[in-house]
């Protein structure tokens, strides 16, 4: 059986280093995970031991489920100004997701066009957001642009697939940064 991973060494090693700082800060991870689609989650919890630092993911692939799951403004999320892909509405996300879980000190969320049929102008845009709890009132999300080609069509899967893993390493390198 042909196994891929997304993890080379370089990869496991960094996810190692944020279990290691979360532990080191005594602080807990939760997620909101849009573009990624749990990817960042599930990578997290091959790491033994994750589940003392990691509370959870919320998967908001959908407008409907960041308003019913995470209670994101409905006219947010419609307004033409922000939409589901904004700096506004991925801040919104890190924000709701430690409100719904009283463990966790740390939120990070990720929102993103990952194509094809994106909107004109938004198409690799990526928008990332990582805050403690004790920063609600700071929680800002930062922009960033794919780098990895748009995918051709509807069918064009594993340019979906470089452009996704892209937006999951992304984020990693955001909580790490962070975190240091």
């Amino acid at each position: 059986m042909n196994q891929t991973t997304l993890l080379d060494e370089d990869k496991i090693r960094n996810l190692r280093v944020i279990q290691q700082l979360l532990v080191a800060r005594k602080d807990r991870l939760v997620l909101a995970e849009s573009c990624t689609a749990g990817l960042v989650a599930g990578l997290f919890g091959q790491l033994p031991g994750i589940s003392e630092v990691l509370c959870g993911s919320f998967v908001v692939y959908r407008t409907a489920s960041k308003t019913d799951w995470l209670g994101i403004d409905s006219s947010l999320l419609e307004n033409p100004e922000a939409g589901p892909v904004s700096s506004a509405v991925t801040a919104q996300l890190a924000i709701a997701s430690l409100k719904k879980t009283p463990e966790a000190t740390v939120a990070a969320a990720i929102t993103g066009h990952l194509g094809p049929n994106a909107p004109a102008g938004m198409d690799g845009l990526v928008y990332t957001c990582v805050i403690h709890r004790n920063e609600l009132a700071a929680g800002s999300a930062k922009e960033h642009r794919l780098k990895a080609p748009a995918p051709s069509n509807a069918d064009d899967i594993a340019r979906r697939s470089f452009r996704q893993q892209e937006a999951v390493f992304l984020l990693m390198d955001e909580i790490a940064t962070f975190l240091l």
